[in-house]
């Protein structure tokens, strides 16, 4: 099995969401189906989120404490993708240093590289897709974090993305 990197990556469908989910639970944070489903929905054993995995019908109140439990919205990621939006973090107008810019270039260099390799028809478009949209993600952050650098907030971090 593959490492994912999670920061960038959107699902395809509200089941491979919510497998995602389970699956950066267990790799992050060593949480199974059966300790995701009793200790964070309130579920009496795990068959039940069996369930709503393999038809990707998890009720609406539970979406939010399914992403804690996993340390990302994926499930959410996939319902903006889905509306063609594109979900980006809420900058705090924190100072970066090189590495983030630098970080920046990687990945609009990444996304250049998969258009040219799409339309040389060596790449899919969903895979070219995912790389551009992690380029106008990270874009978006950058310029939401240059807006508010006059008048930052307080930074209490959040989900370890990798």
């Amino acid at each position: 099995m593959t490492r994912r990197i999670w920061k960038h990556w959107v699902p395809r469908s509200p089941a491979e969401a919510m497998e995602g989910c389970a699956r950066r639970a267990l790799e992050r944070h060593n949480r199974g189906i059966e300790r995701l489903a009793t200790e964070h929905l309130g579920q009496n054993n795990a068959s039940t989120l069996y369930k709503w995995m393999g038809n990707g019908k998890l009720p609406l109140t539970l979406v939010l404490p399914f992403e804690h439990a996993c340390g990302l919205p994926l499930i959410t990621r996939y319902l903006a993708a889905a509306h063609g939006k594109l979900l980006v973090d809420v900058p705090v107008g924190k100072t970066c240093n090189a590495t983030d810019v630098q970080q920046l270039q990687t990945v609009l260099h990444d996304a250049t590289g998969a258009l040219i390799a799409f339309y040389a028809g060596q790449q899919t478009a969903e895979e070219t897709l995912d790389a551009i949209r992690a380029g106008l993600g990270s874009l978006a952050w950058h310029h939401g974090n240059v807006a508010k650098h006059e008048t930052p907030q307080l930074d209490f971090g959040g989900p370890d993305d990798e």
